[in-house]
């Protein structure tokens, strides 16, 4: 179901509003996809605050999307050569910084480690493989080609106006489930986020004929 132009428009700045004052928004899927709902944050504006919360209410895989012109530039290769996920889910090799963390586990070392890779100036030598976060490359033309987290993170931090950099886990129940529904509202409600869907997004772009907007890095 659509919706309202100027409603759907109040939500996305909201979202973008969020963003820019580094706060995660929180971003469902299609029910008939993974029906999850991830926190999302622009890479640029990660701080130790908000990763701590990834990994407290969240899956703890905190994962950093990246244009492929992006990944190219650190030349992270794909986690495997033969893709069997059930979404085409691009990994590359888990990563982290090659200088300035102990462990690579601490909210501290994991922030460090995204701050190198989305560095302006960040090469291939910057970060170090295996490690504790794990890049996602986005797919050529963002949620218009793919209707997935990775593109909405990239997306949303580029009409944010930071570089086309972000930072998502998936929202998890207390007792391990993975929250929906009702559980993603309250929780948006009790942590005062805001909510925007894929589909949503996807509809906004479509919208503003942003449909030729490169997700360049």
């Amino acid at each position: 179901m659509a919706t309202h132009p100027d409603t759907l428009s109040q939500r996305v700045e909201t979202a973008l509003n969020a963003l820019r004052r580094g706060l995660p928004v929180i971003v469902p899927d299609d029910h008939d996809r993974e029906n999850e709902a991830d926190l999302i944050l622009a890479a640029d504006a990660l701080n130790e605050a908000e990763m701590a919360r990834l990994i407290r209410d969240c899956s703890g895989i905190v994962c950093l999307c990246l244009t492929a012109e992006h990944a190219a530039r650190l030349q992270l290769p794909p986690m495997t050569q033969r893709n069997g996920s059930r979404y085409g889910t691009a990994f590359t090799v888990s990563i982290e910084a090659a200088q300035g963390v102990s462990t690579g586990v601490s909210a501290a070392d994991r922030v460090r480690t995204i701050q190198a890779a989305v560095h302006p100036q960040a090469q291939a030598g910057d970060v170090v493989s295996p490690g504790h976060v794990f890049p996602l490359v986005a797919a050529e033309g963002g949620v218009r080609s793919r209707r997935g987290h990775t593109e909405a993170a990239v997306e949303l931090a580029r009409l944010a106006g930071f570089q086309p950099a972000g930072v998502l886990c998936e929202l998890m129940n207390p007792d391990g489930s993975m929250m929906r529904g009702a559980q993603i509202a309250d929780y948006a409600q009790t942590h005062t986020l805001p909510i925007l869907s894929v589909a949503e997004l996807a509809e906004w772009i479509s919208r503003q004929n942003l449909a030729a907007a490169p997700l360049s890095a």
